[in-house]
């Protein structure tokens, strides 16, 4: 029988690349998943694809509705028992003389503030229960400093490391895990945003969404006496170290 089996997850960002692959991987192991992600029809056109899914539209940047959406899903489900960060993304214009104040607040609430709305909100009831996963999708970013990856998204990503390690610390005496996993390159619609996007040829030896999915579940399935603080994930053919026709040498 699977582990997962009678497991609610919450997972925003969803809609596509990680967030969804990771869905599908849960799904499979028998967890009950709920789909959530700022665009309804694309969040609603994934859960149809994945058995069991349900589908709930919400912007976690927003921490009213956040606790509006934990509320639904406490009331038809239950208490939330992983909760997986995958929302996310960048923006063409990220060296720091192009940021303007509004592009670096948006960058700091999709990739890091709607995470803390969305743990601060699941934490209790994990408390309640004495058991809870909280995994949230990182990036390499989150570990080195790079010119390609931006000053905003390097700068969240890094706190989004942080903030997995604090949470372990201040909720191991309630059994509760999180896990930041960060990934290199992985060829999802991220990549679009580039300055200079990755070729299709080179999107095709990276990191691919199904890889993170599988490793989603893997952790998700770990026992709860086993904590995985952080897992830094990389494509075997590493155009941070061989380079890259955008990549111009800023790595």
């Amino acid at each position: 029988m699977s582990t997962l089996k009678g497991k609610i997850v919450w997972i925003n960002g969803a809609g596509s690349g990680i967030g969804l692959a990771g869905a599908e991987a849960l799904a499979d192991g028998g967890a009950t998943v709920i789909l959530s992600g700022r665009r309804a029809d694309v969040i609603e056109a994934a859960a149809k694809k994945i058995k069991g899914a349900v589908a709930l539209p919400l912007d976690i940047t927003k921490e009213a509705d956040v606790a509006k959406a934990h509320a639904e899903i406490e009331k038809k489900h239950g208490i939330v028992d992983i909760l997986v960060n995958s929302a996310g993304g960048n923006l063409p214009k990220r060296k720091f003389d192009e940021l303007t104040p509004e592009a670096w607040r948006m960058m700091i609430d999709m990739n890091l503030n709607g995470a803390f709305f969305s743990a601060r909100i699941v934490l209790p009831g994990m408390r309640k229960k004495k058991n809870g996963l909280i995994i949230n999708i990182a990036s390499i970013a989150g570990k080195r400093v790079s010119q390609v990856s931006g000053m905003s998204y390097t700068a969240a990503k890094h706190a989004m490391v942080a903030f997995s390690e604090a949470i372990n610390q201040e909720e191991c005496a309630n059994n509760i895990r999180a896990c930041a996993i960060s990934p290199g390159e992985v060829a999802t619609p991220i990549l679009d945003k580039r300055p200079i996007p990755p070729s299709q040829e080179e999107r095709a030896k990276m990191l691919q969404p199904e890889d993170l999915g599988r490793i989603i579940r893997f952790v998700a399935e770990t026992p709860a006496h086993v904590a995985i603080h952080e897992l830094l994930v990389v494509p075997t053919w590493n155009r941070s170290v061989m380079g890259g026709a955008d990549l111009k040498g800023k790595l």
